[in-house]
């Protein structure tokens, strides 16, 4: 029986078997090597020769493989030998592996979920190519599909790997990305409303739900890098907190992740004074619209509307009218008894804009709800949440002979359309209108995000069982999304778009096929130019 032995070669111990043989008319024997594989912390890990061995000659050599599972998990190399004939739909899953190790997806998540990570990706991929699918349908996506996990995942073990996601390991994956590929950029930030027949949830609540319906929800608040356009993190909130009372908690989330320079693109819902002190006390950076409503907005207009509508202050570009204002914000703060002072004064600059078209759909958007407001009035179907509208717009009056009369107060309307068209963004870092306006219309890619996750990836109706599942679940829907908004990006900035739409494009890659036969090594089917020339557009060498 020839002898198993070992040798090191570049601090790495393998393992062989050698056997003499003669040759007629030499004197010495000669020696041949046949390797088995490698020892990895005194265990044994067996390569494809050894693999293909019969049972019976594995078990006189002695070796006690290291079972698959226990392998060092992601540990690149050639494919051991096929146990049996598959085959698999290879070419998207291989993009989104290539662009998860390459924005370090893959790594920090091994390095956060240990025991679970290739289980994750393998839903995740599921998630991006199966449009609308719940999560059940899994395994007979999974029997056609390469992917990392490479076996089935039934519908009650995806359940227990939702449930096992804890809230400690998914915050050092966020901490572990934001170090990885955050630069100084700003960081978009805004909530939406999931909706969900669970009463179970402890976070589902009645709010201002922004999708119109009677439903429970749960808010999700994201924050997107507004250059990268890539999600940084995300956290769950009641569905009974406005987005208001949000910003506070978000910002001592952005702290203990460790950014340092936060530059915060926001919408109106997120204006407060006690927001903005709050934005300067920490020394942050912000863009924020605000209401017309305000008295400084106001104030602001009514100081330049002679001069704004001219020529010299339209941007051709942007097809709209700028003005700006520099302002003294003061920071106030609550002394011990309780009284407000002013703490500091700094600088804010007020961007003012005017789009005409804006003004005709104010004009409409009035009319209509005045109209409407006024039926309610006279027919008797007053809703007691209209009361202050009515108080506003109408005077009304109650006569015994003439029953009710109701009359539009026309001043509090000529009034409200010396503001129409008008809308202002705030900030204390761009003093540039036309980039503040830029930067501010950027922030789409967040809306966008939205529609990923609600659409795309399934979460407009979770269709969980417990909080744990659902914070488990949306973080993969999460780890989805971060591949597919790189996907976007790249086919925008490459101008994919002319030719395919996001799944068209996914399609033409997932039809690249995986063989493996039995006893030997898998290869790729064949690739076409179009194929080769999308795996090019990403900057991704040919699947070998």
């Amino acid at each position: 029986m020839p002898k198993v032995k070992t040798q090191n070669i570049k601090n790495v111990e393998y393992v062989y078997q050698e056997s003499s043989f003669r040759v007629k008319g030499e004197r010495n024997p000669r020696h041949s090597r046949r390797y088995l594989g490698k020892m990895v912390d005194g265990r044994f890990v067996p390569n494809a020769k050894y693999l293909l061995l019969p049972k019976a000659e594995q078990e006189r050599l002695g070796l006690a493989p290291v079972k698959k599972e226990e392998q060092e998990p992601g540990k690149r190399g050639r494919k051991p030998a096929a146990a049996e004939s598959t085959r698999t739909f290879y070419g998207a899953t291989y993009l989104f592996d290539t662009l998860a190790e390459r924005l370090g997806v893959t790594s920090d998540l091994r390095a956060c979920f240990p025991d679970m990570w290739d289980k994750m990706l393998s839903l995740a991929w599921f998630l991006i190519l199966e449009d609308r699918n719940p999560v059940s349908r899994f395994p007979r996506w999974g029997r056609t599909h390469h992917h990392p996990h490479g076996k089935d995942i039934t519908s009650p073990r995806s359940n227990e790997l939702f449930g096992s996601i804890g809230e400690d390991a998914i915050q050092r994956f966020f901490s572990r990305q934001v170090k990885r590929r955050l630069e100084t950029e700003y960081l978009v930030y805004d909530t939406t409303s999931i909706s969900t027949y669970s009463k179970v949830l402890s976070q589902a609540r009645r709010g201002m739900n922004k999708e119109h319906n009677l439903l429970d929800q749960i808010n999700l608040a994201l924050v997107f890098g507004q250059q990268s356009r890539l999600p940084v993190c995300y956290r769950t909130l009641p569905g009974n907190i406005s987005d208001v009372k949000t910003v506070s908690k978000l910002v001592r989330d952005l702290a203990a992740m460790g950014i340092g320079d936060v530059y915060l693109v926001m919408d109106r819902g997120f204006y407060s004074e006690e927001n903005i002190s709050g934005l300067y006390a920490k020394h942050y950076k912000f863009l924020v619209a605000t209401k017309r409503s305000l008295r400084i907005v106001r104030d602001a207009v009514d100081g330049v509307n002679n001069v704004m509508l001219n020529y010299d202050h339209y941007h051709e570009g942007q097809d709209i009218y700028y003005a700006s204002q520099l302002l003294t914000w003061e920071v106030k703060e609550t002394n011990a008894e309780g009284e407000q002072i002013v703490k500091a004064a700094k600088r804010a600059y007020l961007h003012l804009y005017h789009d005409d078209q804006r003004a005709v759909n104010d004009r409409k958007d009035l009319n209509r709800e005045i109209q409407r407001l006024k039926r309610e009035l006279e027919d008797g179907h007053c809703i007691e949440d209209h009361a202050n509208l009515y108080e506003r717009y109408f005077t009304v009056r109650d006569t015994p002979k003439r029953g009710v009369s109701v009359s539009v107060r026309k001043d509090v309307v000529d009034e409200e359309s010396k503001y129409y068209g008008y809308f202002a963004l705030m900030s204390n870092d761009v003093k540039d209108p036309i980039l503040a306006l830029i930067i501010y219309r950027a922030k789409d890619v967040v809306e966008k995000a939205f529609g990923n996750l609600k659409e795309r990836l399934g979460l407009r109706r979770p269709g969980v069982s417990s909080d744990a599942n659902l914070q488990g679940k949306i973080f993969v829907q999460y780890i989805a999304l971060i591949i597919l908004s790189q996907v976007q990006n790249t086919m925008r900035e490459k101008e994919l778009y002319r030719n395919y739409t996001l799944y068209s494009l996914l399609d033409e890659l997932d039809v690249i096929e995986y063989f493996e036969h039995a006893g030997n090594r898998g290869h790729i089917g064949e690739i076409t130019r179009k194929q080769a020339a999308i795996y090019d557009a990403f900057d991704v060498a040919l699947p070998v």
